[in-house]
């Protein structure tokens, strides 16, 4: 976790700072989710960076708990909770590739642009579906870098020899939906705005 660790606090602050790449899609994306929210839904988010997609989602549910392995993205995150007066959202510094966030169970768990950067996918899953109830939904975004950008490669080999890069895994989204099914989901929605776009998926656990 520490290399990890030190990018991502390194980066944060940038991050923080930079508009979303796909606004209409972004918005999509949050509509998207909240249809399987109601007013009781307790939920899990892995991998919120600086919490913006908690703190909007927070009027639409019970309670967020929002995760990051970056200490750095989670006191960003609190200080725009904190400015935007949002009680129902708690943050925490956790990483979920490390093992499990908590005993509890969850209605929901989000992780928005985090599968592909996360080492062992398989594990990551069956966690995910640990921390769901029953019947409870796995909503994730996700950049399959096997689908046609293979380029890339050698350009994050690079940084990550000599920026200090995280290590991002390439498969293709058909391999992602699969992995998912296989870890004992059903995929219930599935939307791409491009053949090169991020994959959103919604998947649940059996009730």
């Amino acid at each position: 976790m520490a290399q990890k660790d030190r990018f991502w606090n390194k980066t944060a602050d940038k991050y923080a700072a930079q508009p979303i790449a796909d606004q209409a899609s972004y918005e999509i994306k949050l509509d998207m989710t909240r249809d399987f929210f109601t007013p009781q839904s307790e939920v899990l988010e892995i991998g919120c960076g600086t919490g913006s997609t908690a703190l909007l989602h927070a009027p639409f549910v019970k309670h967020i708990h929002a995760t990051d392995l970056s200490a750095r993205m989670i006191e960003i995150a609190q200080c725009k909770q904190a400015e935007q007066g949002v009680e129902n959202v708690s943050f925490e510094v956790a990483d979920i590739d490390a093992g499990p966030i908590n005993a509890k169970r969850y209605d929901a768990v989000l992780a928005m642009s985090l599968i592909h950067l996360v080492e062992h996918r398989q594990a990551l899953l069956k966690r995910v579906h640990d921390q769901l109830k029953p019947g409870g939904v796995f909503i994730s975004s996700t950049t399959c870098l096997g689908d046609g950008v293979a380029f890339f490669k050698p350009i994050l080999w690079f940084g990550k020899l000599f920026r200090g890069w995280p290590d991002v895994s390439f498969f293709k989204a058909e391999v992602l939906i699969e992995e998912i099914e296989q870890a004992g989901f059903t995929i219930v929605q599935q939307w791409r705005p491009g053949p090169k776009k991020a994959l959103f998926l919604v998947a649940r656990k059996a009730g």
